[in-house]
């Protein structure tokens, strides 16, 4: 087994009461399973500040990308258009799969370092009526960029649109009121800020719009609608739930709370990635995106010179046990070091130890 600890994203590195979790087989028929997924439904609704009757928690099967799939294939009808918004890798996945899905939509998009900008987007509204939806990822991995959330919840909520939310990296690192933000559908994985195992993913999801959607999906298997009807009975998902991944999660929102909420988490992160751009730029790499755009959950850094062997430099740190992450960008040489998971204090010292012995061995 493995010893180093994951410096990534997601799948990032969980406590091992977690991984105990999955040591237990279990049935999906049983009630005490099903007990399980009622609790973390109603738990999720918990932390978006969302109440039940307004906003319904559900379960889906897959990586994230899954279930933004079956917020798409479901939210949208034939005759709606959305408005995706992008400046990163994820929300042009999302582009991708309205093209492979066949939605009505169009794509306003903006450099990978910079927001999206209000009167654009308030202009592209004003230019075309058809659009009823906006869809945007809230942290872009891609970068780290943590994008404004507010500002465009405003406008969709002035413009009377449906607003998608990606917010698959930051849901339980970044304080979110999903019912203030009028957010209608808000999508995240079992893998990410709640620190729990790959393998499902969850919307939180308006009622009333969601009761709307039945029949839109162009999918069996990510009807959205579907999914919700049937867990919504007794917690029973409609084909072959991952039960250890949902168990280790159940487990995982223990500890969130344990270790103080929400707020307890993200000042954890924050300290993680301040000391982490602290560090890195000391020894002369410096971070892609500036401070005030910069999320808490992961840094996209600029090769520190045009001799720099990122292969190399990850086996370094690899050998030490820890691992990070290769750039997203086709455009500039980067390579990304997450800061979620269970990493504290002590694990971003140690690492810029190491960064730190590789410079000084590079150099001599």
């Amino acid at each position: 087994m493995n010893t180093y600890k994951l410096l990534t994203p997601g799948p990032l590195t969980t406590t091992s009461t977690v991984k105990q979790e999955m040591l237990v087989d279990r049935c999906t028929w049983e009630n005490d399973y099903k007990e399980i997924t009622q609790k973390i439904r109603a738990q999720l609704l918990e932390l978006a500040y969302a109440a039940n009757g307004e906003y319904s928690a559900v379960l889906m099967q897959g990586s994230g990308s899954f279930v933004v799939e079956s917020v798409l294939t479901t939210a949208l009808s034939k005759s709606d258009k959305v408005l995706i918004i992008t400046n990163g890798a994820y929300g042009k996945r999302i582009v991708k799969m309205a093209e492979c899905i066949g939605l009505n939509h169009v794509e306003y998009g903006v450099e990978y370092n910079e927001f999206p900008k209000e009167t654009e987007i308030r202009n592209i509204l004003l230019d075309d009526s058809d659009i009823t939806h906006i869809a945007m990822v809230h942290c872009e991995t891609t970068t780290g960029i943590l994008n404004p959330i507010e500002m465009v919840s405003k406008i969709s909520k002035e413009q009377g649109k449906t607003l998608i939310i990606d917010a698959m990296s930051s849901f339980g690192g970044v304080d979110m009121n999903v019912p203030e933000l009028e957010i209608d559908y808000l999508i995240s994985s079992a893998n990410k800020c709640i620190q729990g195992i790959p393998g499902f993913g969850f919307v939180i999801a308006k009622l009333d719009k969601l009761l709307a959607c039945e029949g839109n999906a162009r999918s069996l298997s990510l009807d959205l609608y579907d999914q919700w009807k049937e867990m919504d009975k007794d917690g029973k998902w409609r084909f072959t739930s991952p039960t250890h991944v949902v168990a280790a999660f159940a487990k995982a929102l223990e500890e969130l709370t344990e270790e103080g909420g929400i707020p307890a988490r993200f000042a954890r992160y924050k300290n993680n990635n301040d000391r982490l751009r602290e560090l890195m730029g000391k020894l002369g790499i410096h971070a892609y995106i500036s401070p005030d755009k910069q999320s808490p959950i992961i840094t996209t850094f600029l090769f520190p010179d045009e001799t720099f062997d990122f292969g190399d430099f990850y086996n370094f740190i690899k050998e030490r046990g820890y691992v990070i992450y290769p750039g997203k960008l086709t455009d500039i040489d980067t390579f990304r070091i997450g800061n979620i998971g269970e990493i504290h204090e002590e694990d971003i010292e140690e690492l810029g130890r190491i960064v730190e012995k590789y410079m000084k061995v590079v150099t001599v």
